[in-house]
């Protein structure tokens, strides 16, 4: 047999050597790349081995609902880049979400969660939780006095993006992870904008980071997935939903998500790159109103993103002149930019937040998250940069149309 990398030579591994190597022990057939099992279901010896595995009294593979090698290997692999004890991989990120929420709450219970996050959390929290008795308040992202005010003593959960979608807020996580665990409340990240790669919230004092491998952990959107990190005794709560109500990855999207995993930081960096210098450029234009991205020096958070950050993401916002018209003229005008409400992508994607990501959210809610009718997205890819700032070009030549 092949031998495999020595588990201790890995340990003390760097980032990118994980990206690459964490997780995957060879099987017999002494395969380099990470093998597929695409397999519903596992034989056993005889019946008391299959007894033991059902039992939880011998380790090994059960059903793939919940045990399946290859989405082992991700999650294993995910957790060594996140710097946690433990991943469990769901078959998206907004099960994700579900699969905490279903863990670690219940009838009664409160949660304090960010304004300033996707549209479909937001529902989750305003609409679906509370139909089961989980009641929501939701605060300022950067105003840790609301975060404060907001707390009962049946509050058990913090969440949050940081940077939000889609106005590019920033979180004081180790602030907030303070005044969560002051009161015995889990603190839970999405970290999906950043990646391992730029930021690592457990470290910062957070419990739970939530991914939608959907995104920048795929890179090229390609399928759907998510995963939550955290140590073993939260994971093991976190095991309990997913094998329980079934909300699975599978594996063969989990071997894409292996492969996106190896280029990552490289890709994140690059992903950083463009994204600044294309705010930077939307910036100075006089038909913008405004540019969100955390990299800019004008931005209220830059120096707290450039603290606990890497670098600073490839997702920016826009607002530009003649709110919904001037949007949608922008967005019209574009031909390289992709029109779709996905990000991560090596492909640059455009899109209008109110009537997208956030179109089910209340007017008021949105009004007070900052998405305004003149708000655009871009999730800057991999293309040339000045191929993008030919195509905001071409958006802004449009708007300007539209001026008296």
């Amino acid at each position: 047999m092949i031998p495999e990398f020595e588990e201790d030579a890995l340990a003390e591994a760097g980032f990118d050597t994980l990206a690459v190597r964490a997780g995957h022990h060879r099987t017999n057939e002494g395969e380099h790349s990470e093998p597929m099992f695409l397999t519903s279901s596992f034989a056993y010896r005889n019946a008391a081995q299959a007894a033991a595995r059902f039992g939880g009294t011998e380790p090994g593979n059960i059903y793939s609902r919940f045990t399946n090698p290859t989405v082992r290997i991700f999650e294993d692999r995910l957790a060594a880049l996140e710097g946690g004890e433990r991943c469990i991989a769901t078959s998206s990120g907004m099960a994700a979400i579900l699969a905490v929420c279903l863990a670690f709450l219940k009838a009664g219970d409160h949660v304090v969660c960010s304004r300033s996050v996707f549209g479909t959390t937001n529902v989750l929290f305003d609409k679906y939780m509370k139909k089961f008795g989980v009641d929501t308040t939701f605060v300022s992202l950067t105003d840790l006095g609301e975060w404060e005010a907001a707390l009962r003593p049946t509050t058990r959960l913090f969440f949050l993006e940081t940077p939000s979608n889609p106005v590019c807020e920033v979180a004081d996580v180790a602030a907030l992870a303070e005044l969560a665990h002051r009161h015995d409340i889990l603190l839970a990240v999405d970290n999906c904008f950043c990646t391992p790669a730029l930021q690592q919230p457990l470290k910062l004092g957070a419990d739970l980071i939530i991914h939608s491998a959907t995104k920048y952990l795929d890179g090229q959107g390609r399928a759907l997935g998510g995963a939550v990190v955290g140590n073993a005794k939260l994971m093991e709560e976190v095991l309990g939903v997913v094998r329980t109500c079934g909300p699975s990855l599978s594996a063969f999207n989990a071997w894409l998500f292996l492969k996106g995993l190896e280029t990552l930081r490289l890709r994140m960096e690059a992903h950083s790159a463009s994204a600044l210098a294309l705010a930077r450029w939307l910036e100075a234009q006089p038909q913008v109103e405004k540019v969100n991205y955390a990299g800019l020096e004008s931005h209220p958070q830059h120096a707290l993103a450039a603290r606990q950050q890497r670098a600073f993401g490839g997702v920016l916002s826009v607002v530009v002149k003649g709110g919904r018209e001037g949007a949608w003229a922008f967005i019209d005008a574009t031909r390289i930019m992709s029109i779709t409400a996905n990000l991560g992508d090596t492909k640059t994607t455009i899109t209008h937040p109110a009537t997208t990501t956030h179109g089910r959210v209340s007017p008021e809610a949105k009004a007070l998250a900052g998405i305004s009718e003149g708000l655009i997205r871009i999730a800057v890819g991999l293309e040339e940069r000045d191929d993008l700032i030919a195509d905001c070009e071409r958006g802004l030549a449009a708007v300007a149309l539209l001026s008296p």
